[in-house]
C-alpha cells in the first residue's frame, strides 16, 4: 500500500484548497450527477485531474493547483468554481454548497460505484451509508516532517474555532437538528475522525499510520479523516474542520487564517516553544460547543485558565496575526442562522441560497 514519506515535506507556505459541493437539479434539490460530470464528459482543462466525486453521486470535489503565494488564493479558488459551475450547467446540473444539503435524504440517494467507496460501505456500514457531508480542506506546505507534526498538534485547539465560524448545516434529512453543524457530528460517526491525539514527532505519526494500514484498519492513508493531520503525501498540514460554503469569501477567510496560523506556529517551532499537548477530551468539549452553539460558543481557553467567547478569540487572532477575514465572517450571521431564517420563507428560497458563488 502506498504511504507517505518525510521527504515530502520540502516547501513552506504553499497552499491548496479542496471543496466538496453538491450536484443539484433545476430546483436546487440533490441529484445524482457525478457520473456525467466526472466520467461521461470532458471537464474544462483547469479541472483535469482536479475533479472527483465522493461517496454519494450528488457530492463532487474540486482541488486547486498548488498555490505559491497567499495573495493568489482568490483567483485560484474562483477559477475552479467558475469552471465547475459552467461544466455542471453544460450537463443540465447546478452546484450548491453547505455542510449538509438540508433536503438530502441519504436513503433516497445513490452511492458511487468506485471500488474504494464500495469497500468503505461494506466495512463501515451504517455510518458511511448516511455520510452526505461536505466540507472544506485547506493544505499549507511545511518544510520539515517533525515540524509538520508539531504544528498539527498545536492546530488542534483552533479546529473548534474554525468550525464555530463555519457552521452551515443545521438540517439533516429535512429535520432541524438543533445543532449549528450537524455535519460535524454525523461525520464523527465514522472511524478515525474528529480530534486526533498528540503525536511526539513524525516517527510516532508514521508508525501509527503504518500500523493502521498494515492492520487493515484503513485501506490507505486518506482514510485518516481527522480534523487536522499531517499529509504525508503532499508534504502539508491539512485542516478539515469547516463546513462547506457557498460564499467564496468565507472559504478565503479560512485560507487566510490557516496560512497565518501555520506560519506563526512554524516560527514557534523554530524558536523552541514548548508544545501545549492538550488532552483530547478538552478539545472534544470545545468542538461540541462549536457544533451546538456556533457563533455563540464559548471555549476552554488555550492556556486552560478559563473560558473565552468566539468573538474574543477572533479579535485576539486578527490582532495577533494581522488578518481580517475571520472577523468579517464572525460579524455576519452564521450559515446555520441564515438557513433557518430563509427556510421560514420556503424550501425553494433556502435551496437557492446554497448556489455556489463564483465571485461574478
Amino acid at each position: 500500500m502506498e504511504r507517505g514519506s518525510p521527504e515530502a515535506f520540502t516547501r513552506m507556505g504553499t497552499l491548496g484548497i479542496e471543496e466538496e459541493c453538491f450536484v443539484v437539479d433545476e430546483r436546487g434539490r440533490p441529484t445524482s450527477g457525478t457520473d456525467e460530470l466526472v466520467y461521461e464528459s470532458e471537464p474544462p482543462e483547469i479541472l483535469e485531474d482536479r475533479l472527483d466525486h465522493e461517496l454519494f453521486k450528488f457530492v463532487i470535489e474540486t482541488q486547486t493547483p498548488v498555490i505559491e503565494r497567499p495573495e493568489d488564493a482568490r483567483e485560484a479558488l474562483l477559477s475552479i468554481r467558475e469552471a465547475l459551475v459552467d461544466h455542471a450547467g453544460s450537463q443540465g446540473f447546478g452546484i450548491a454548497a453547505a455542510g449538509l444539503h438540508p433536503l438530502a435524504n441519504w436513503r433516497e440517494l445513490e452511492h458511487a460505484e468506485k471500488p474504494r467507496y464500495r469497500s468503505q460501505l461494506d466495512r463501515i456500514q451504517y455510518p458511511q451509508h448516511r455520510n452526505t457531508t461536505a466540507g472544506i480542506h485547506v493544505h499549507v506546505g511545511v518544510d520539515d516532517a517533525d515540524k509538520a507534526v508539531w504544528i498539527a498538534n498545536e492546530l488542534r485547539w483552533y479546529m473548534p474555532i474554525m468550525l464555530a465560524l463555519s457552521v452551515n448545516s443545521p438540517y439533516w434529512c429535512g429535520f432541524d437538528t438543533g445543532l449549528e453543524s450537524a455535519r460535524a457530528k454525523i461525520f464523527e460517526a465514522l472511524p478515525n475522525t474528529g480530534m486526533p491525539t498528540h503525536f511526539e514527532d513524525f516517527e510516532a505519526f508514521d508508525a501509527f499510520e503504518r500500523l493502521m494500514v498494515e492492520s487493515d484498519a484503513i485501506e490507505d492513508r486518506g482514510e485518516l479523516w481527522y480534523d487536522v493531520r499531517p499529509h504525508t503525501g503532499h508534504g502539508t498540514v491539512e485542516i478539515r474542520a469547516p463546513d462547506g460554503q457557498a460564499d467564496p469569501d468565507v472559504v478565503l477567510a479560512f485560507v487566510e487564517y490557516t496560512h497565518a496560523l501555520v506560519e506563526a506556529l512554524a516560527d514557534d517551532y523554530d524558536d523552541g516553544v514548548p508544545s501545549r499537548n492538550h488532552r483530547r477530551e478538552l478539545l472534544d468539549e470545545n468542538k461540541w460547543r462549536a457544533i451546538r452553539h456556533g457563533h455563540d460558543a464559548t471555549f476552554i481557553d488555550r492556556d486552560l485558565s478559563g473560558t473565552v467567547s468566539l468573538g474574543e478569540v477572533v479579535e485576539r487572532e486578527c490582532d495577533r496575526l494581522g488578518i481580517s477575514g475571520i472577523r468579517e465572517v464572525h460579524d455576519r450571521e452564521s450559515g446555520a442562522t441564515r438557513q433557518r431564517r430563509l427556510r421560514e420563507e420556503s424550501d425553494d428560497v433556502l435551496c437557492a441560497s446554497l448556489d455556489l458563488e463564483t465571485g461574478e
